[in-house]
C-alpha cells in the first residue's frame, strides 16, 4: 500500500549542514585544501606552532605561502574537513619499537618478566652445537616459558640407540631436528631404521630440512647472496662457504669463528629459511602438548 504521507523528513541526519560533517585530517605535506573565510586554496607545505598555536601553511598555484589556523574551517574537494596535526615520524619509529619489544626473536608475543620454567621431561635434540646455537638464539626465549631444553646429539648415526637410552613416554616426549634429511640420503636410512623400533612408536618425532647443513638455512640475503653456493664434491662444504666469502678457513677455529659471524647476521625469524622455521615450531609444538 503506498504511504501516502512520503517518507518521514525527521528521519536519519536531518541536521547536517549542506556539505556534510566535517572529518578530522591529518594536515599532511602536499595535501591541497581551501580556507573556507578567504576561498584561499593551496598545497600544506607546513605545520608549526607559532604564537602558541599550531598554524598550517598553504601555498597557491602561484608559490604564494599564507598560514592559518590548524582546526576546522577547511574543505576538500569541497567536503568540510577540521586540518590535524600529522602523526610524527619519531613517534611512528617509537610505536615500531615498542611493537618490536614486545616480540621474542621467533615473533611470539614476549611475556615480560616470567620466570624460566622448571624444565618438562620432553626434550628437542638437535645434531650440533651451531644447530643449537641458532635454535637458542631464535626459540631461546620462548623455550625458556615452556620448559624445553635442547640437547645435542652430535650427529645421528646412533639415533636408534639414543631413542632406546631416552625412554620416551606420553610425557617425557623426544623432538629430533635433523640436518638434510632428503629421500635418498644416509640421513633418511638412519632416521628410517630408527622410527621402526617400539620405543618410536607413539612419542617420537623426527623432523628435517633439506640443507646440507643447518648454516644454510640462514637466508643468503644476509651473507650478500642471492643464493647459497655450491661447493664440489670433495671440498670440506663449510671450509668451502668460508672460502667464497673470503673468510679465513685453514683449520676448525676458523670454521668456528666463521659460525659466529654467520650467527651474528641473524636478528629473527625472518633472516631464516621457512624450512627450518616450519620444522622447528612443529617441534616445539609436539613436546610441549600434553600425552
Amino acid at each position: 500500500m503506498n504511504d501516502r504521507y512520503g517518507a518521514d523528513v525527521l528521519s536519519g541526519d536531518w541536521k547536517a549542514p549542506p556539505r556534510g560533517r566535517s572529518q578530522q585530517i591529518p594536515a599532511e605535506r602536499d595535501l591541497v585544501v581551501e580556507e573556507v573565510e578567504t576561498g584561499w586554496c593551496g598545497a600544506i607545505v607546513g605545520v608549526e606552532k607559532a604564537g602558541g598555536m599550531r598554524v598550517v601553511h598553504l601555498e597557491d598555484r602561484h608559490g604564494r605561502v599564507r598560514a592559518f589556523p590548524l582546526g576546522p574551517g577547511f574543505l576538500i574537494d569541497g567536503a568540510p574537513v577540521e586540518l590535524v596535526p600529522p602523526a610524527s615520524p619519531d613517534a611512528g619509529r617509537l610505536a615500531a619499537a615498542r611493537e618490536a619489544a614486545s616480540r621474542t626473536a621467533s615473533g611470539s608475543r614476549a611475556v615480560a618478566d616470567a620466570p624460566a620454567r622448571v624444565a618438562r621431561g620432553s626434550r628437542i635434540f638437535v645434531e650440533g652445537r651451531h644447530d643449537a646455537e641458532l635454535v637458542e638464539k631464535v626459540w631461546g626465549a620462548d623455550l625458556r616459558v615452556e620448559g624445553v631444553v635442547v640437547e645435542q646429539l652430535d650427529g645421528v648415526d646412533d639415533l636408534r640407540a639414543v631413542i632406546r637410552d631416552f625412554a620416551p613416554t606420553a610425557q617425557r616426549r623426544m623432538g629430533v631436528l635433523v640436518d638434510h634429511l632428503v629421500p635418498g640420503t644416509k640421513e633418511q636410512r638412519i632416521v628410517d631404521d630408527a622410527l621402526a623400533i617400539p620405543e618410536a612408536r607413539e612419542d617420537v618425532l623426527v623432523l628435517g630440512h633439506p640443507y646440507v647443513d643447518v648454516w644454510q638455512s640462514v637466508r643468503p640475503e644476509r651473507l650478500g647472496w642471492e643464493q647459497w653456493p655450491v661447493i664440489p664434491r670433495g671440498t670440506s662444504w663449510k671450509h668451502g662457504i668460508l672460502a667464497e666469502l673470503g673468510w679465513p678457513h685453514a683449520n676448525q677455529a676458523d670454521v668456528a669463528q666463521g659460525w659466529k659471524r654467520i650467527l651474528g647476521t641473524v636478528r629473527t625469524y625472518a633472516d631464516l629459511q621457512p624450512e627450518l622455521l616450519g620444522r622447528v615450531e612443529e617441534l616445539i609444538d609436539f613436546v610441549t602438548a600434553n600425552g
